[in-house]
C-alpha cells in the first residue's frame, strides 16, 4: 500500500492528533483513504459517540500501526 500524507506524520504526532481531535482528524483520514461514508459518520457522530475515539486511542497504544486504524 502506498504511504499517504497521514502515514508520513509519524506515530507520536498521529497519537496526539487522535487524542485531541479524533472525530474530525480520523473522519477526514477515513475520507482521504476512500471510506467516505464511514468518514462522514465518524465526523457527525463525534467518533461514533466517543466509543470509536477510545478504540482508536487503545489501538494506537497497543499496535502502534497507523494503517490499521483506517
Amino acid at each position: 500500500m502506498a504511504k499517504t500524507a497521514i502515514d508520513k506524520l509519524g506515530w507520536g504526532i498521529h497519537l496526539i492528533l487522535t487524542i485531541f481531535f479524533d472525530p474530525l482528524v480520523n473522519g477526514i483520514n477515513r475520507i482521504l483513504r476512500g471510506k467516505v461514508i464511514i468518514g462522514l459518520i465518524w465526523i457527525f457522530t463525534g467518533g461514533l459517540f466517543l466509543i470509536g475515539w477510545i478504540i482508536d486511542i487503545y489501538t494506537m497504544l497497543v499496535n502502534k500501526k497507523i494503517s490499521f486504524l483506517a
